[in-house]
């Protein structure tokens, strides 16, 4: 049987990942140190559909993460833990760093002296591009767009490290990819733009789509910081799932680094997204603007041509068809995610 260890298990992208490679009939192992809200609850859900094994380890803990991975030696390895939201790094760059940068190379660490068969899939972020100072941006009344004839990200944008955040998880990013060229490991950098779906306990700062579904839903006034022209482009959680099990079976993923995202069909402004939440569920959405948060991109859509070509990948879930699945899952969880998110 296939061994699978997925830090930050407990998480939203840990847990669906969790019963998805459980349902293909791995081995499912989960670290995680329980310090998200809605951490606990997922395990709870966890337990009442597959079977797991958890570890309530931080991955800051080099001692602690590479006895796991010694004892294990995963197959794969899916690096899901770490700090998430820019303004949190900017409130503590330091927490921020050890939980990034020192976290992952923690991971690479134990991977190098303990299990150098094991493939690595990390998840990074847009953040490593920053504010894409090499590309011009245009408006309309509902949101930005990149001028030109390309209207999307490629991996060849110039990193432009921006914010804590940024400089810790682009250092992490540009960690695993050395690795992988100086010791040999088996590692994929998976670029990320917005991810959305169910199980996620999101918060203003991260996890966005969910949150301003949850807090429409309940009737709550959303807070958006800027004029909510700023644009993203959406995956819903299945997606990402099947890609990561696609690369767990692939040879070709050595040493890669993918944008990978919703992609122009699915990328929506703040106000888009209110509009169309407000349509599904047949009611206002009250907001009010606050001033423009520090690392805000004005717009980041991927281009997904490179993961598309080398592993006929795209997503398949549209955005209308993600949000419904997340407000049939709010619905049915009303009790659990007020108690959590203590709306």
């Amino acid at each position: 049987m296939k061994i699978i260890l997925i830090t930050g298990g407990a998480g939203f992208v840990g847990s669906n990942t969790a019963i998805h490679f459980a349902k293909k009939g791995w081995s499912v192992h989960l670290i995680d140190n329980l310090s998200r809200k809605g951490t606990k609850n997922n395990l709870v859900n966890l337990k009442k559909n597959i079977k797991f094994k958890f570890y309530k380890v931080d991955v800051s803990n080099f001692n602690l993460t590479s006895n796991i991975i010694k004892k294990l030696r995963p197959n794969l390895l899916i690096h899901c833990a770490g700090q998430v939201a820019v303004t949190t790094s900017v409130l503590n760059p330091r927490m921020d760093l050890n939980s990034n940068i020192m976290g992952t190379f923690n991971v690479l660490e134990s991977i190098r002296f303990f299990s150098k068969k094991t493939k690595l899939i990390n998840m990074s972020t847009n953040k490593v591009y920053g504010n894409i100072f090499n590309r011009k941006i245009t408006s309309n009344q509902k949101r930005y767009s990149f001028l030109g004839k390309v209207k999307n990200v490629d991996e060849n944008c110039p990193l432009d490290f921006y914010s804590p955040y940024g400089c810790s998880k682009g250092t992490a990013d540009q960690y695993v990819r050395d690795y992988s060229r100086i010791y040999g490991l088996d590692t994929v950098v998976l670029r990320m733009s917005c991810i959305y779906g169910n199980m996620q306990f999101g918060i203003e700062d991260h996890g966005w789509v969910t949150w301003m579904t949850i807090l429409s839903y309940f009737g709550k006034k959303i807070k958006i910081f800027g004029d909510g022209k700023q644009v993203r482009d959406l995956l819903f959680i299945d997606d990402l799932v099947k890609l990561f099990f696609k690369l767990s079976k692939s040879k070709k993923s050595v040493n890669k680094i993918y944008n990978v995202g919703g992609g122009n069909k699915n990328s929506l402004s703040i106000i888009e997204l209110l509009e169309l939440l407000k349509d599904k569920l047949n009611k206002e959405v009250a907001y009010k603007k606050y001033s423009w948060r520090s690392g805000d991109q004005k717009i980041y859509i991927s281009n997904n041509s490179k993961i598309k070509k080398e592993h006929n990948w795209s997503p398949n879930i549209g955005v209308s068809e993600g949000l419904d699945h997340v407000i049939t899952w709010v619905n049915k969880n009303e009790t659990e995610i007020k108690k959590i998110l203590r709306i």
